[in-house]
């Protein structure tokens, strides 16, 4: 669903300069087998900086400055045959980024009836060397542990492994979101619900450790671009709505293009201050064009979630930037809460009032008109949908009492059945630990009461982002 953004990533093998003399062919053998990992990197999407084979420190060097002029996001370590420590560890150590090392081997294992008939001892040791990747696997584990270095491991074959493939499109997915992430903006408009303390948060925390920018924004200017919206631009945004929602036969014409023209606004502050998410609340207590306003939103905040600009009410700014992360992954990122219990079913109901994500529902997301907003002023349009019907994640960026940010994360299934019908976004959700546990368990890690849920299960990949930006993962299961 979300726009997949090209990342640049550094690639190099490394060996040993000792060999090339003494085995023909070794070099350009597994050259060549860099070349393939390259190969496999682009079509993930992936830019990549391949600065060869390094098999000496002061090449090394070489690769590390290339690397910072190209400024990656991550390196792939392929380790083509053994190489001495002292070659692999200037690159990363200048560079200050996560390092992914690649171990492995051209085939699933050597053939050992062709390879002793060789008859040739100089041969048979080269034949070897092409396919030692695994032996300075734990030297280089050593040496970056002892440096510091954050590192992680692939080990595998280099063709027709689907885990190692796997793996690989996870890393650069991962890589992909964080640089997502980092150069996000997201907008905050009014203030938070009074009294929800879980969801007060550390901007400038949130802005160091996930690397997003904030822009704090006055509802006032929606407010004026909202009179500034013509009867043509609301024609059309009724049409678009009827198109993309099913709109009951008792929402009023009065209330459709009320939500169609706060609706329009909406689009262009988005547009204008250039944001990718956005976390808002108001009151407008006194003030009736505020009241009129902030009791339009849903629809119009419905549509920008589904157009990749995921919009958390309550002002809950952790679990906006949790909803982004889903949707840079292209997962979706509902916003939820814990709804009830149905003990007799062993599933847990999460979901919300206020904005939905169409692009994940359960068919087609239904507008019905609401007499009083829960907790909330004004009446007017609201949404009533469920997750799609399959595997789920629940992802909270969790405000920890330790100062970090953490990623706390959940897979379950979305299953069919009874929800309730009043106008709100919400879904059953089965936990194989089921639904008592899976409550404990998850609000004891200090998330607040809101997370994002998308679809499928990417609980891999969101440990893999973690690892990226340095923050704790923590898994619920």
């Amino acid at each position: 669903m979300s726009a997949k953004s090209q990342i640049s990533v550094g690639l190099y093998g490394i060996g040993l300069d000792t060999y090339w003399p003494q085995f023909e062919g070794l070099h350009d053998r597994l050259v060549g087998y860099q070349s393939r990992v390259e190969q496999k990197l682009r079509a993930l999407g992936a830019n990549v900086v391949n600065v060869g084979l390094v098999d000496s420190p002061q090449k090394a060097n070489e690769a590390a400055a290339i690397f910072q002029k190209e400024d990656v996001e991550i390196i792939f370590l392929y380790v083509s045959t053994y190489a001495l420590s002292s070659t692999v560890l200037p690159v990363v150590q200048k560079l200050k980024k996560p390092v992914v090392v690649l171990n492995l081997q051209p085939t699933s294992r050597i053939d050992y009836k062709t390879f002793n008939s060789l008859g040739d001892r100089t041969k048979m040791t080269g034949e070897w060397l092409a396919n030692c990747q695994a032996c300075s696997v734990p030297e280089i584990a050593n040496a970056f542990l002892r440096a510091g270095i954050n590192f992680f491991q692939i080990t595998g074959v280099l063709e027709d492994d689907p885990i190692v493939d796997a793996k690989m499109n996870d890393w650069i997915d991962a890589a992909r979101v964080a640089v997502t992430m980092k150069s996000s903006r997201v907008g905050l408009v009014g203030h938070y619900y009074n009294g929800m303390l879980d969801v007060y948060s550390d901007l400038t925390k949130l802005s160091a450790q996930i690397g997003s920018h904030f822009e704090i924004r006055e509802f006032g200017e929606i407010l004026e671009l909202r009179k500034q919206v013509n009867e043509s631009e609301i024609d059309e945004r009724v049409e678009l709505i009827r198109e993309e929602f099913d709109v009951q036969p008792d929402c009023s014409t009065f209330e459709l293009r009320r939500a169609a023209q706060t609706a329009v606004a909406l689009s262009k502050f988005v547009s204008i201050h250039d944001l990718q998410a956005l976390a808002y609340f108001y009151n407008g207590h006194g003030d009736e064009e505020y009241q009129d306003l902030i009791a339009s939103v849903i629809i119009g905040n419905s549509q920008l979630t589904a157009r990749n600009v995921p919009v958390a009410g309550e002002y809950e700014v952790k679990n906006c930037l949790a909803m982004k992360i889903m949707d840079t992954f292209g997962v979706g990122g509902a916003f939820s809460e814990f709804y009830a219990l149905d003990f007799d079913d062993d599933v847990v109901m999460l979901g919300h009032d206020g904005p939905c994500h169409p692009k994940i529902a359960q068919g087609k997301t239904k507008i019905k008109p609401l007499l009083v907003y829960h907790g909330k002023v004004g009446a007017g349009l609201s949404v009533e949908t469920s997750v799609k019907h399959g595997d789920v994640t629940l992802l909270s960026v969790v405000d920890a009492p330790d100062g970090n940010v953490k990623l706390l994360v959940a897979e379950g299934v979305s299953v069919p059945g009874p929800i309730l019908e009043i106008g709100n976004t919400n879904s059953r959700y089965r936990f194989s630990i089921g639904a008592r546990e899976f409550v404990d368990a998850w609000s004891k890690r200090g998330p607040s009461h809101h997370c994002a849920i998308g679809v499928g299960h990417i609980a891999d990949k969101l440990q893999i982002l973690a690892n990226i930006l340095g923050v704790e993962f923590i898994r619920v299961s």
